[in-house]
């Protein structure tokens, strides 16, 4: 617990006492009052629904609703970041995909560079052994 100035002060328990007064069966209202009398304490969001309720009701004095609207105001509010845009886990390698087309445009029953193709098409990234190999079938096909 916070350190208070004046402990005997608790205008939380006052506001929730009052509204269990007026509002005796409502389930939020009980389990807000046991969580605090439990506890010590209540959530921003708890107190923000207090206060829904306690500015309801006439019988709760203004003086500890302007309390109650200063304790929530001095609560932190936590604030969840954007998520970053969904980026594709693969980007598919345009060149590699020419270099094997132009290939299979001369040779279209070559072996490696099919097996080339199958992993480009599958979203598989090429290795760098892999890309050297497809560029050295590249210089040897062009001469």
């Amino acid at each position: 617990m916070k350190h208070r100035l004046k402990p005997e002060v608790d205008i939380v328990l006052d506001v929730l006492v009052a509204v269990q007064a007026a509002r005796p069966n409502d389930a939020f209202v009980q389990s807000i009052l046991q969580q605090y009398r439990e506890r010590g304490g209540l959530s921003k969001k708890q107190l923000e629904g207090l206060y829904g309720k306690a500015s309801r009701i006439e019988t709760v004095p203004q003086h500890k609703l302007s309390t109650l609207e200063a304790i929530i105001m001095r609560k932190h509010t936590k604030e969840k970041s954007v998520l970053p845009p969904v980026t594709p886990l693969y980007t598919k390698d345009e060149a590699a995909d020419a270099v094997i087309t132009t290939i299979l445009e001369k040779f279209p029953q070559h072996k490696r560079v099919l097996f080339f193709k199958a992993k480009v098409d599958n979203n598989e990234p090429l290795s760098a052994a892999e890309l050297t190999e497809l560029q050295k079938f590249e210089k040897l096909l062009s001469k």
